[in-house]
């Protein structure tokens, strides 16, 4: 029974691992917006070679006042431009990353103040020197426990107020710390900290989930008309969805969860096979009680089922009890470890009627060769 309990002990703990590793990335993702898009630049080639999208100018404001006027599904447009740097004050510094965007950027990306203010339009037109400011970062320069909301810090060489403190978000899914950033006018980082005209990306969300498919198609619509590219040619900026990004996380999980129950797999199948070496030196073991019983009318049908019945409560047990061990391992997993994990009935229920085929399938042979015996060989057998 020992193959068997462990056998499906794994498996369930291993799909529990799986689901909960799928259920988290639809969570961090539904968490930043489930109707959220966003729109980047597509990659530049220059002989052949794709140079990337991080230099490419293809993205203006221009668009965005022609999304906001023309398009009927979206509901909330941002600019973002992003740059990476040292957040330095007094004698400490860190490396962060600053993002520039509008007011509108926060409801987009989920992202809330918990004291302080949010920038306004004004400080907008004017690149206002302000930021928001995210815990890491707090803690990398200020430390523990201090709010800054107030002091002036410098981003590389440029000074910074900070005038608000972003609520914690932790990390997501791919291990990223989510309040190492900060968030400043959109102007302030395009025009003192990047010296550029043009903006990196484009953060929308739709009216609704529901209409995320309309407001992409829109957007491609609006777009392709205002950067004038003719039927037929590629677009110089690409479209995605939440909803891209889930099904494609998702994919990637369901390999691995598939990958993680096969592996598990294979120690139930080891179980099947030392059950039926099990039955078979059992079989061998009792063939003088095999003979007895079929010297006073045992048919070789009762021999079959006597046998196979032992086969199979060996494995409903083995199971029940790998289930429980399964279940308790995965809670002991996700309490102490502190991972995602979900235990699905529909694992439960596969695992036990596998054990109980494994049974059949397993004890069927010695079954059948006990009761083949001949009563009067099986009699004088020593």
């Amino acid at each position: 029974m020992l193959g068997i309990i462990i056998g499906v002990a794994s498996v369930i703990t291993m799909l529990a691992i799986g689901q909960g590793s799928k259920k988290s990335i639809q969570d961090q993702v539904s968490n930043m917006g489930s109707n959220l898009l966003f729109i980047m630049p597509a990659g530049q080639f220059r002989g052949g070679v794709q140079l990337g999208n991080t230099s490419s100018k293809s993205l203006t404001l221009e668009d965005i006042d022609a999304l906001r006027s023309q398009s009927t599904a979206i509901s909330k447009i941002s600019p973002e431009v992003r740059s990476s740097g040292q957040v330095i004050y007094g004698h400490k510094n860190a490396p962060s990353t600053i993002y520039g965007s509008n007011i509108e950027y926060l409801d987009i990306k989920k992202v809330s103040v918990k004291s302080g203010r949010v920038f306004t339009d004004a400080e907008i037109r004017s690149a206002a020197k302000v930021c928001l400011i995210g815990k890491t970062v707090i803690k990398n320069v200020f430390g523990e426990n201090v709010d800054p909301t107030g002091y002036i810090i410098r981003y590389n060489s440029i000074p910074l107020k900070i005038i608000g403190i972003l609520t914690e978000k932790g990390q997501n899914t791919f291990g990223q710390d989510q309040d190492d950033l900060l968030i400043a006018p959109y102007t302030t980082v395009q025009k003192r900290i990047l010296a550029i005209s043009y903006i990196q990306g484009i953060y929308l969300s739709a009216v609704s989930e529901e209409k995320s498919p309309i407001a992409q198609a829109e957007i491609e619509t609006i777009l392709r008309a205002k950067h004038k590219i003719k039927a037929g040619n590629d677009s110089d900026f690409d479209v995605r969805s939440q909803e891209e990004l889930i099904k494609t996380l998702s994919t990637i999980s369901n390999v691995l969860t598939a990958l993680l129950g096969a592996i598990a797999g294979i120690s139930l199948l080891v179980g099947g096979i030392g059950i039926m070496n099990i039955m078979y030196v059992s079989v061998t073991e009792r063939t003088r009680e095999i003979g007895l019983r079929m010297s006073i009318g045992g048919k070789g049908i009762d021999i079959l089922m006597q046998f196979l019945t032992e086969s199979i409560l060996l494995s409903v047990i083995g199971g029940i009890l790998g289930i429980l061990i399964g279940v308790g391992a995965s809670a002991a997993i996700g309490g102490i470890m502190n991972w995602p994990v979900v235990v699905m009935p529909q694992a439960v229920i596969l695992a036990f009627l596998v054990c109980t085929v494994i049974g059949v399938f397993f004890g069927w042979y010695p079954a059948r060769k006990a009761a083949s015996l001949d009563p009067i060989d099986a009699l004088r057998y020593e």
